[in-house]
């Protein structure tokens, strides 16, 4: 059976592991992480032979993963089994797979290659089997072969190894020189528009928030040396870190125009929400994931905004996660005026159409009526975009809308398993569509539930008049 790891102490000293440890550094860092434990809260026990469910709860921790114990597919992995959560996250993320007898076999030893295709799968590295996967381990710097030269593909792992290799996949301030001492190769640049870029001291692990040490602009030239998931090891003037790679471009983005004087609207912050993110990553089909697609089209639904003087503030602007209580507090915590979060639905490739959301108990959040009108905005702009089954405008009790402390809508796009739905926002030019949908949808709530006549001047920015009032 597979041994319960014990907790010990953040310093992770263990008896077992002294200073001298070539691995005490990478064991360590694990530990005063959470990723990683000791097998009695004195001893770590470096050589022992890691199993498939203490690998899963490894993983799963270093990518924040919901670890809660719980039922699961494989006849061998009781919901009692201390990686049971584990297990099951990443096997829906396709990171790790059962048996074809339906067993996962929790308490097999790992060997380096099987550690390899995993590590690789985790973090998006690019090996898809064994060879290819210790190869690009090889050439990150994150593994090292035998003393014969080979990977050693075929030979169990221990705790030790398993330690360094995934110590130095997270950060890759452990990993080795792999020849050539100027690892800093690649050149690009940021691409935040008005706003900056963060520069972390480690890779912003999920729970385990990393110190911003400094700003970057538009447009600034960073030198690259490798990625990890979602985030490029960078340097800027001899200062090393990491970055977002989702905001470094290989051409130099264009100017960022001065942003407009301050106008009617200029007291509206509108918080927008595109859901899901990071190991959550919503429904998905075709090829598309949910948190994608939502994303996408909050930042061209944020990007009209951006031409008046209606301030936005997004939960999230690349592939990060909030829980829901973060999310529906993130009005409050922001000053704003209004809630819109977006979603794709699903339903077994059998359903289609939009829908919107709003809170109806006015116990939590008194905006019930101002809410209501909000979503059936919201509702009659997207079919304006996407001519869909119209679902209606309806009650749902959702954690973002129960709790929050503004008038606040979730609205359902499409249907990301919808052939019909489809066609719609697999295309970037519908997606922006659909965010100049729910940015109009916005002005008309203002102007004609709030009385906000001011606003007017911004339809015809874009080429839309108000629209009719529907509440």
């Amino acid at each position: 059976m597979l041994a319960p790891m014990v907790q010990v102490d953040a310093s992770g000293n263990f008896q077992d592991i002294g200073d001298s440890h070539r691995a005490a550094k990478e064991i360590t860092y694990l530990t005063n992480k959470n990723i990683i434990n000791g097998v009695s809260s004195t001893h770590f026990v470096p050589d022992r032979e890691v199993t498939r469910g203490e690998a899963a709860a490894m993983i799963g921790r270093s990518l924040g993963l919901n670890g809660t114990k719980r039922n699961t597919s494989f006849k061998d992995v009781s919901a009692g089994n201390m990686a049971s959560g584990y297990i099951m996250e990443l096997v829906a993320k396709d990171v790790i797979n059962g048996y074809g007898d339906g067993t996962f076999r929790p308490d097999v030893k790992l060997k380096r290659g099987e550690m390899a295709v995993l590590i690789n799968r985790a973090y998006n590295l690019g090996g898809t089997n064994s060879s290819s996967a210790a190869k690009v381990l090889m050439d990150k710097g994150i593994a090292q072969g035998m003393s014969d030269g080979s990977f050693g593909t075929n030979i169990t792992i221990i705790r030790s190894d398993f330690a360094v290799f995934l110590a130095r996949t997270i950060n890759a301030d452990f990993r080795v020189q792999t020849g050539d001492t100027s690892i800093f190769k690649t050149t690009q640049y940021v691409n935040v528009g008005s706003s900056t870029l963060n520069m972390r001291s480690k890779p912003q692990i999920v729970n385990s928030p990393s110190n911003v040490i400094s700003k970057l602009n538009h447009g600034q030239v960073v030198s690259v040396a490798s990625y990890t998931g979602n985030w490029a090891y960078i340097k800027v003037n001899n200062l090393t870190g990491y970055v977002d790679k989702s905001y470094l471009s290989s051409s130099k983005p264009s100017a960022v125009l001065p942003a407009p004087p301050p106008a009617a609207g200029s007291d509206i912050t509108v918080i927008i929400d595109p859901g899901h993110g990071d190991h959550d990553p919503g429904a998905n089909g075709f090829g598309f994931q949910e948190k994608n697609v939502n994303l996408n089209i909050a930042t061209h639904m944020k990007s009209y905004f951006d031409q008046t003087s209606i301030q936005t503030k997004m939960t999230r602007t690349g592939d990060a996660f909030l829980s829901l209580t973060e999310r529906a507090q993130f009005a409050k915590k922001y000053n704003g005026d209004i809630f819109v979060s977006m979603h794709m639905n699903s339903f077994n490739h059998s359903a289609n159409g939009q829908e919107s959301y709003y809170y109806s108990t006015s116990a939590t959040n008194p905006y019930v009526n101002q809410s209501k009108a909000l979503s059936t905005y919201m509702l009659s702009r997207m079919q304006e975009a996407w001519p869909l089954v119209n679902r209606g405008v309806k009650k749902g009790n959702l954690a973002v809308l129960r709790e929050n402390t503004v008038p606040a809508t979730l609205v359902e796009m499409g249907f990301i398993d919808s052939e019909i739905d489809l066609k719609y926002f697999k295309s970037d030019t519908e997606r922006k569509k659909m965010g100049r949908a729910l940015f109009l949808a916005t002005l008309d709530y203002y102007y004609h539930y709030e009385g906000r006549t001011d606003l007017a001047q911004y339809y015809s920015q874009v080429g839309a008049s108000p629209s009719k009032r529907l509440h």
